[in-house]
């Protein structure tokens, strides 16, 4: 362990292996590189931030988690991280792969249980759940960061999501639009931001892969099943005759989506 005096960043002195933190670093360069490009191009930490992770065990999160524990050390604006997960009920919800993940990285982690797969799949038996689920967790979500006097909730959702979301708007519901990388909600005054949109799915395989990380298996009986998966196949299939298609629809959003303008 070294002393190293990082005051031109934070307002003290931080204690840390240095030699750990390079290594930490260099695996997560890429994403680190995509990550802090979509945070400042909209603007989603300021100083003093306390920033709620929402982390579900799956790639993205778990991803986004160590991320922001990176983040934390050499980026120019002080601000605190929190981990919440929500457990809807499904038999393998892994909380403990959940809590020793927080407890290596030395991020406090609140966990909530919920009925939500009892309500979504047991009573009203929805066949496409993802919406009303999602809805379920948020509210559990909002509900843990006001009490711990967070002012933001990170959520991580990928470059990919945002392309599917958008195709699926427009196929299913003739609507032109996406989910918004930074959005403020009046009512709890809490403000949601996505650092991962620009990020691709593949480099967060890639990261997984490369450095070993566990991920918590899927407990979802809808995953891989869904619209949004279809959505994913579309694009891939498309790609074989139009290469740019994904940064062409990317544009396209950053372009014509007045919440997307930089």
């Amino acid at each position: 362990m070294i002393f190293f005096n990082l005051s031109k960043f934070h307002n003290s002195a931080i204690i840390f292996d240095i030699n750990k933190f390079k290594e930490r670093n260099t695996k997560m360069q890429r994403i680190l590189s995509h990550m802090r490009k979509a945070i400042e191009d909209y603007h989603m930490i300021e100083e003093n931030d306390k920033i709620a992770i929402c982390l579900s065990g799956g790639k993205d999160s778990i991803t986004m988690l160590n991320a922001f524990k990176n983040l934390q050390i050499f980026y120019p604006k002080k601000f605190d991280i929190i981990a919440i997960s929500i457990n809807p009920g499904f038999e393998n919800f892994d909380t403990k792969f959940l809590q020793n993940t927080c407890d290596k990285l030395e991020i406090p982690l609140f966990i909530e249980n919920s009925n939500a797969k009892e309500i979504v799949f047991d009573l009203r038996k929805e066949k496409n759940p993802c919406s009303l689920c999602a809805n379920l967790r948020r509210g559990a979500i909002n509900s843990i960061a006001i009490k711990e006097h967070c002012n933001k909730i990170a959520l991580g959702h990928n470059q990919d999501d945002v392309l599917e979301t958008f195709l699926l708007n427009l196929l299913y519901a003739g609507n032109i639009s996406t989910f918004a990388p930074v959005s403020y909600m009046s009512r709890s005054e809490i403000t949601l931001i996505r650092p991962l949109v620009y990020t691709p799915e593949k480099e967060i395989k890639r990261f997984i892969k490369k450095n070993n990380v566990e991920v918590m298996q899927k407990v979802c009986p809808m995953d891989g099943v869904s619209k949004r998966e279809d959505m994913k196949q579309l694009i891939f299939s498309l790609s074989k005759n139009i290469p740019m298609i994904r940064a062409n629809l990317f544009g396209a959003i950053q372009r014509n989506l007045d919440y997307w303008k930089i």
